[in-house]
């Protein structure tokens, strides 16, 4: 924001240099981006956070230095020379979306005369980098930077019926804004129509077909608010950038808008002659209330380290508007309608300390660090990713938005129940992901495109699924680990097993079969008789989609807090066996249905204390083994700890479990 010294002593003297100004300006949140030094003026450029649109003008600047320096503010009344016929003989106004349009004024200016601004006017708004182009567009361009409320001026004979209409865009409606530029509208966008059509796209640009040109002799004001969001996004979307866009979006006063709007007419008149019609058309479908925000002296000397007096507090609220009234260590403050950007106490708290002066906060020489322990949720992570990348897994971080594909892949819902964003920058990937699984796809696509093989990758990141019980409530977001690898199931299920052994070393773990939307085989992974995530080999739908061609990506997602609710118990030390085991494969023939689980459970219902580890080798199916069926290896080791087991007893052992095997799971010894 460029200030004209010039300009701002309209509002209030303050008998310092520009250096000075600067130097307050700064110190109360708007840091000088530099000083120009012009023929009898100086201009101060300023930066204006995004939460201070009312610094978009003159006065809210005349305003901030005011309360800084105890100078008093100046802001002269508004006369209007009227004509005898109201405004509502000329215009009237409809407001089809109260939500994206909160107020509307439209004023009638009647016997306007066309012509060049005269050289004090153009001196003022070059100053600031604005272009002049006649009298009564400069009128309007010099009140927004004057009180930082966009207005605009229409000829009048251009709008049929003299009727306003604010809405949305219908389908297949153009128009061609001022600068020329032909504007495709689409049905989010909120235009200024008239009887006919399209007049001006609200917040960002009049229309061409509707600007003051030298043959406008009647103007229809308008000066409005228009939603924020609204005006960014279609500002965006049509890659049509305006001051008055910049000022919309960053909420202009709905409260000032007739003040604004009366500012305006007056200046038109006074510079292109003609007289307002009596009044105003001002339609304001939802005044809001006015907000109340408390300030407890205690804490704004906790927060701020130091004593600030309350008869001090009170000057610095009263200074900035605040209205403040004391009682008992607490000030109640009404908030001005400009300040959109304070609703909370800290708000309050940060007024008092940004014209108080931060340089007044006193300071050490010596800065005292506290060290804290990791806390248990990073601690975790850590541990996890240790583990991990000991396995051969190295970490991704992607952004939590997919494209439309991925969220069908992965999700049952339809795509509309996602939750997404609208942002025109963003015009795919908006959609919150539900799953890591499918981000951690396309990782892989990317590496092995770059012949990075084999790869495995990880991610721990949150997850949004919308919160179907409490409608339009905050979704359900949940931490998720989640593994991708273009490597055999087993070594996937196997780094799983160690992963949640590491946290808890008796863990109970089983991968029992679940139908999974995206997974050809899924498994439910189930701990200690609890749920914590899903497995699988990634079905050939989800492969095509990614183009996995001479791959079968396995993929894991599991639930962070499940893993976080397993403890091991106190860690036991055993000595090192002093007798040797006796390690025996076994080969059996099954079924092709039979699992690894039934498998298991048939051993451990005839195992003896002595067998110490039951170990998986391989599946085999082909030549020599039934069509239907499968051989299965696996190696059984026992171990004595009182003495040396012979070969006698361990074939007693093996015995039995063979008999289990085939009572079970209808297992046939391969002996060949």
């Amino acid at each position: 924001m460029k200030i004209s010294l010039n300009w701002l002593s309209d509002y209030i003297e303050t008998g310092l240099g520009a250096d000075q100004i600067a130097e307050i300006l700064s110190d109360m949140g708007f840091p000088c981006e530099g000083i120009e030094h012009l023929d009898n003026d100086v201009v101060i450029d300023v930066e204006v956070t995004s939460n201070r649109g009312d610094c978009l003008g003159h006065i809210g600047v005349a305003r901030e230095l005011a309360a800084a320096t105890g100078k008093k503010l100046k802001i002269s009344d508004i006369e209007l020379d009227e004509l005898d016929k109201d405004v509502t003989e000329f215009a009237g106004v409809e407001i089809a979306e109260p939500d994206l349009c909160g107020r509307y004024t439209a004023r009638i200016i009647d016997g306007v005369k066309v012509a060049q601004s005269p050289e004090w006017l153009k001196k003022r708004l070059e100053a600031i980098g604005v272009r002049s182009v006649n009298n009564v567009v400069d009128a309007t361009n010099y009140a927004m930077m004057e009180t930082a409320q966009p207005p605009h001026a229409f000829d009048y004979a251009k709008i049929n019926d003299g009727k306003i209409i604010v809405r949305k865009a219908r389908p297949g409606e153009r128009l061609t804004s001022i600068d020329g530029s032909q504007c495709d509208l689409n049905t989010d966008m909120v235009v200024i129509a008239d009887t006919q059509g399209p007049v001006a796209i609200a917040g960002v640009m009049g229309g061409l077909d509707s600007e003051v040109s030298e043959t406008t002799t009647t103007i229809l004001l308008e000066d409005a608010h228009f939603d924020p969001v609204s005006v960014r996004t279609t500002s965006r979307s049509l890659t049509l950038p305006s001051e008055a866009a910049f000022r919309f979006e960053r909420n202009v006063d709905i409260e000032m808008v007739d003040w604004a709007s009366k500012r305006t007419a007056q200046l038109i008149t006074q510079l292109a002659g003609g007289k307002a019609a009596k009044g105003v058309v001002d339609i304001y479908p939802k005044r809001p209330e006015k907000k109340e925000v408390t300030l407890r002296l205690s804490r704004l000397n906790k927060l701020l380290g130091i004593e600030i007096p309350c008869e001090e507090v009170l000057r610095i609220l009263s200074a900035l508007n605040f209205k403040p009234q004391s009682k008992e260590g607490v000030i109640l403050c009404s908030v001005p309608s400009w300040r959109s950007d304070v609703y909370r106490e800290v708000d309050l708290i940060e007024e008092v300390a940004r014209v108080y002066g931060y340089s007044k906060v006193p300071t050490e020489r010596r800065i005292k660090i506290e060290v804290v322990p990791v806390d248990t949720r990073q601690k975790l992570i850590e541990s996890l990713g240790t583990y991990l990348n000991g396995c051969g897994f190295y970490e991704t971080i992607n952004v939590d938005f997919v494209d439309n594909f991925v969220a069908e892949l992965f999700s049952k819902d339809d795509v509309k129940e996602h939750l997404a964003v609208k942002d025109v920058s963003r015009k795919s990937a908006n959609i919150l992901r539900q799953t890591l699984i499918g981000s951690l796809l396309g990782v892989l696509k990317t590496n092995l495109n770059a012949g990075n093989m084999s790869c495995k990758i990880f991610e721990i990141a949150d997850t949004f699924v919308p919160n179907h019980e409490q409608g339009d409530g905050l979704p359900i977001q949940k931490t998720k680990l989640a593994l991708v690898c273009d490597s055999d199931f087993r070594d996937m299920r196997g780094a799983i097993e160690g992963l949640i052994r590491n946290i808890d070393r008796e863990a109970k773990i089983n991968f029992n079969p679940a139908e999974l939307i995206w997974a050809q085989t899924g498994a439910k992974i189930i701990v200690n008789s609890r749920t914590i995530g899903t497995a699988g080999i990634v079905s050939k739908a989800v492969k095509d989609k990614y183009d996995f061609k001479d791959i079968l990506p396995c993929a894991v997602e599991l639930e962070y807090e499940q893993l976080s609710a397993l403890q091991s118990g106190a860690i036991e030390v055993k000595p090192l066996p002093r007798y040797p085991a006796i390690q025996r494969d076994l080969s059996i023939i099954v079924d092709d249905n039979i699992r690894w689980a039934d498998i298991i459970e048939a051993v451990n219902n005839k195992a003896t204390v002595e067998l110490e580890n039951v170990q998986f080798v391989g599946i085999y199916q082909g030549k020599g083994i039934p069509s239907g069926k499968k051989s299965v290896t696996f190696s059984l080791r026992y171990r004595d700890e009182d003495g040396t087991l012979t070969h006698q007893r361990v074939d007693g052992f093996e015995t039995d479990i063979v008999e289990s095997l085939t009572k079970s799971v209808g297992a046939v010894l391969r002996t060949a």
